[in-house]
């Protein structure tokens, strides 16, 4: 593992459980195992550590939405959940946090959503044989209240925003 990889990879865990503004650099360089002029060099500052981790964050979540129907998605949040664990979405706290502040936090959180919005509604088209904006916002809507309820509700939450997606889903297609 280069060192960018390690950096990213444990600046992810601290920002996922203590949050952006509560992980300091020193927290960051002792999780690293580097030194303070290192993680500089790699990551430039702690604004850019966080857009850097908000990247690889959409890589792997976007790569567990690469599936052709509704009912595949709400699998994979399912999935996600179990494996990454039930916090809420890492983008939206992080601009929270940042107030929309940080434009390297903010540009990265844009990007990510767009890009969720496009890839919902592509699912939503491919699950249907057609496009269905009001169908896609509504699965949009569902998705982003699951994976927020899932921080106290636990995966039930998931389940049961997937159970309305199918009712959602089978009305569109009646």
């Amino acid at each position: 593992m280069n060192l960018t990889t390690k950096l990213i990879t444990a600046a992810e865990k601290l920002f996922d459980r203590h949050g952006y503004m509560a992980t300091g650099m020193d927290r960051l360089t002792e999780a690293a195992g580097m030194s303070s002029r290192t993680l500089y060099k790699h990551a430039g500052s702690k604004a850019q550590l966080m857009a850097l981790v908000l990247s690889e964050r959409d890589r792997r979540f976007m790569a567990r939405l690469e599936v052709e129907s509704v009912d595949a998605l709400f699998a994979a949040l399912e999935d996600w959940v179990r494996v990454e664990g039930a916090r809420g979405c890492l983008f939206l706290r992080s601009l929270a946090e940042t107030g929309g502040e940080t434009p390297e936090i903010a540009q990265a959180v844009t990007a990510h959503k767009e890009a969720f919005r496009q890839r919902v509604s592509d699912v939503v088209a491919s699950d249907l044989g057609r496009e269905d904006p009001v169908r896609a916002e509504q699965i949009l809507i569902l998705f982003e209240g699951a994976t927020q309820a899932a921080i106290y509700r636990g995966a039930d939450a998931v389940s049961a925003a997937r159970s309305a997606a199918a009712i959602l889903m089978g009305k569109a297609r009646s």
